[in-house]
């Protein structure tokens, strides 16, 4: 289950801003010299930036006015050096903290995915797979951005602007104070910018996290959407949810229009206040030609990086308006974690047992021990599956099969009891070694991305004979083999190219290629024909000799040969025997039963025809 408070629109507040901050700069610890080495390539730019507007104080006050063309051309080749190594050490700065940038991305996404791949299946449940892909990769983005452009450079327009007014003040402090008068209205406007830019950033990364998951959910249920002729619909349900990131994205616009045009304003106004102040002292020659030219500069310079931390401050917002998302994901405890000190279990022999079982969805980590009686999904559930044996689950559909399942691969925890695998409860047990020993096939066979044959090793150490008796056993390796490239056939997402039928072959050669002690199987003959059904109740009379097996099936054909049924109805055990036992006690199976096979029996078909043979 998700963790409680994740939601897409949840806002940090503004007091965890420092907070926020402070945990994005610990990715730079482990790029500690590179950061510091372009913070002093910063400094030394920030020098050099400095050097130009005294250069041009100097070639107008002692040699333009002298008429000194010899000093003045050592003014401009200085000039001119300076150019070239502001240009080399501005290179040099740049890539060393793109390159660092991009280190930084590749551990976030890694500890991201990472962090996602532990969490347990019911968080993937409750959150949409395009929004967990917008924190990967948009909001990783956002927050790189900030590593690049903003956290170390910062500190060089820091330098650059004190380095400016210092030097103002040095040459004429009352034209440098004339300068600085609009600075206060510089902060009035950065302050209504900043208010309004946050939640302007909030709503377009969450309106972003909306498109990426409707986007998702559409584009790989596509032949739903074009079956029901939902093409109309679904176009003005998307229109409504990009307008309104357009809409967010107006206002962010707004405050831009509004704010960089302020600046530009303000530094025209600095440039006429120095006009009227300073020329009027150089008529009256308190202040030399070249000195009011340097403070105009100046002025330009001293705007500059003003601007740029106004922009910074922009990659602040956003970074920060992704970093809330990253961080909740990151701070989402897994329900379902590895104990500090599991039992060792030398080698898994496959003996399974549920010992008074209670479980809700309502309550995945166990916080509340008691959840009210209807919210029970599963009550009291006992039983157990001695190695080598076969137990079937049957029932209406919601009577809690799959759960049993998922406790037992512990996708989930019970609230109450134990499940246990050769007399250890799975939560002592290392989920690794757990579910090494478990096969699941199930009902939706999922496929990757790759090659037939990587579909069945799953990046296993499975020898390429072991992997086609796997695929003859269960009559996989016939179709395989009329492939065009065989085993080595690209596999589409989502096994797309493959029939249902096909997809839930490779699903069993897979479980069976991987040699589990105990395989459970979730309705996984319920998408393919009577023919194959039949070939695969053939190969697994064979292969489920000597392994502990969970079999769920609607099918009641698929399970004439188990060890013991257990019938379930709203979350509890009912009935419990062979198939012939439970059809003499004309109860809940029985009725099962009738419903699936009335037709066969009207017709006389049912007595004639054996269990298995559907």
């Amino acid at each position: 289950m998700s963790a409680p408070g994740f939601h897409e629109d949840d806002a940090v507040a503004k007091s965890y801003d420092r907070t926020l901050l402070l945990r994005l700069l610990r990715y730079l610890r482990p790029y500690k010299g590179a950061v510091a080495l372009s913070f002093l390539l910063i400094v030394l730019m920030a020098g050099l930036d400095l050097a130009g507007p005294y250069l041009t104080k100097v070639a107008i006050d002692r040699h333009i006015r002298q008429g000194d063309a010899a000093g003045l051309a050592g003014v401009a080749s200085l000039y001119l050096l300076t150019l070239l190594l502001a240009f080399v050490v501005r290179f040099g700065q740049v890539t060393l903290l793109q390159m660092t940038g991009q280190r930084v991305m590749l551990d976030m996404r890694r500890g991201i995915y990472g962090h996602l791949q532990a969490l347990h299946v019911g968080f993937f449940d409750k959150n949409p797979v395009g929004r967990l892909m917008t924190r990967v990769t948009t909001d990783v983005d956002a927050v790189n951005e900030l590593f690049t452009s903003g956290v170390v450079t910062v500190f060089g327009d820091l330098f650059t602007l004190l380095g400016i007014m210092g030097v103002m003040l040095f040459m004429n402090w009352k034209l440098a104070l004339v300068t600085f008068s609009v600075i206060p209205f510089f902060f009035m406007v950065t302050n209504w910018f900043r208010r309004g830019s946050r939640q302007s950033f909030r709503e377009v990364r969450k309106w972003i996290a909306r498109i990426n998951a409707f986007l998702q959910e559409n584009l790989t249920g596509m032949s739903v959407v074009q079956l029901f002729r939902r093409e109309e619909r679904n176009a003005a349900a998307f229109a409504a949810i990009n307008r309104a990131h357009a809409d967010a994205n107006v206002a962010q616009i707004f405050y831009y229009a509004v704010f960089y045009p302020a600046i530009d304003l303000l530094a025209a106004v600095a440039v006429a206040l120095i006009l009227l102040y300073g020329g009027g002292r150089v008529l009256t020659g308190t202040l030399t030609l070249g000195a009011l030219v340097a403070f105009i500069q100046y002025s330009e310079r001293f705007w500059r990086p003003i601007s740029d931390l106004s922009e910074k401050f922009n990659i602040l917002q956003s970074a920060m308006a992704a970093s809330e998302r990253i961080f909740t994901l990151l701070d989402t405890a897994p329900q379902v974690v590895a104990p500090a000190h599991p039992v060792p279990v030398p080698a898994v022999r496959g003996r399974v047992a549920f010992e008074h079982v209670w479980f809700s969805y309502q309550d995945p980590g166990g916080a509340a021990p008691h959840p009210p009686a209807q919210n029970w999904t599963l009550q009291d559930i006992d039983f157990t599956v001695e190695e080598g044996r076969s137990v079937a689950l049957v029932g209406a559909t919601g009577a809690g099969k799959t759960s049993i399942i998922s406790l037992l691969t512990r996708f989930y925890d019970v609230q109450k009891g134990r499940v246990t695998v050769d007399g250890v409860d799975v939560r002592d047990m290392d989920p690794a070694q757990l579910r090494s020993a478990l096969a699941l096939v199930l009902q939706d066979a999922h496929l990757f991305s790759g090659t037939i044959a990587s579909n069945i090793k799953l990046g296993s150490a499975i020898s390429d004979e072991r992997m086609r008796e796997a695929a003859r056993a269960v009559r996989a390796h016939a179709f395989v083999e009329a492939l065009p490239r065989g085993y080595d056939t690209e596999v589409k997402e989502r096994g797309a190219t493959l029939s249902m039928g096909q997809r839930q072959l490779l699903s069993f050669a897979r479980a069976l290629a991987h040699d589990p002690r105990v395989l459970v199987l979730d309705e996984a003959t319920s998408s393919v024909d009577t023919e194959t059904e039949g070939l695969i109740q053939e190969a697994l009379q064979v292969l489920l000799r000597g392994r502990t097996a969970i079999v769920i099936a609607h099918r009641l054909s698929t399970i004439q040969n188990v060890d013991e049924i257990l019938v379930l109805h709203k979350g509890r055990i009912r009935e419990r025997g062979r198939h012939q036992q439970l059809l003499a006690q004309r109860g809940l199976y029985w009725r099962l039963y009738q419903l699936q096979y009335k037709d066969q029996e009207m017709t006389g078909a049912a007595a004639s025809v054996p269990l298995g043979a559907s």
